[in-house]
């Protein structure tokens, strides 16, 4: 199986809240362009969104963009929601794609982590992983225990680390991620990379 193969089969999910855009700087900043894609919920406002992924697109080895109607997901590339539609990944065929959403909030939130997460479980790629860090409130648990029932790997930023231990509190408590995987900010980086080697 080639690489480019390999990394479409895979993905990665990732939400994020009150301490999100630093982050997530760290943890995109361990890894290198030879990544599966990587799709992001921020809480932050529309005005943000753009500037944001522009920003890490300047400085990161991976290629940042705001997730812009429906395109392929590609490798080594990462998508970040617009600040007033939900990221949801789709299925079409063999091949999944992103799209945008202007339904109404979850959890008071549009963009929300839990639509993110829950939507990777239905498009059911080969393999994925879903990672909730700093964050107030309980966006994201739901649909990170609904990634770990689907048999994904599931991470939770712990709490020394996180600026809000909200949502990866809340997910902890429903069990969407188990001890071992509660891991500092420092150590989410290299859990891509290993995710990444695992045979799918």
């Amino acid at each position: 199986m080639n690489a480019l193969y390999h990394h479409a089969s895979k993905l990665v999910a990732i939400g994020a809240s009150a301490g999100g855009p630093h982050a997530i700087e760290t943890v995109l900043g361990e890894l290198g362009a030879d990544m599966p894609p990587i799709l992001i919920t921020q809480h932050m406002p529309e005005v943000f969104t753009r500037a944001f992924a522009r920003r890490l697109d300047e400085i990161m080895a991976l290629t940042v963009v705001e997730a812009d109607a429906t395109e392929k997901l590609k490798s080594g590339t990462v998508y970040i929601a617009p600040g007033d539609r939900h990221l949801i990944v789709r299925r079409q065929g063999l091949e999944l794609f992103a799209t945008t959403d202007a339904g109404p909030p979850v959890n008071r939130h549009r963009p929300s982590v839990d639509v993110l997460f829950e939507s990777v479980v239905s498009a059911a790629p080969a393999s994925a992983m879903g990672i909730i860090l700093t964050g107030m409130g309980n966006d994201g648990a739901r649909g990170l225990a609904a990634m770990r029932h689907a048999g994904f790997l599931t991470i939770a930023q712990d709490e020394a680390t996180s600026v809000v231990w909200g949502m990866p509190r809340e997910a902890v408590k429903l069990e969407a991620v188990d001890g071992s995987h509660i891991l500092p900010l420092s150590k989410i980086g290299p859990a891509i990379k290993n995710f990444v080697k695992l045979p799918i």
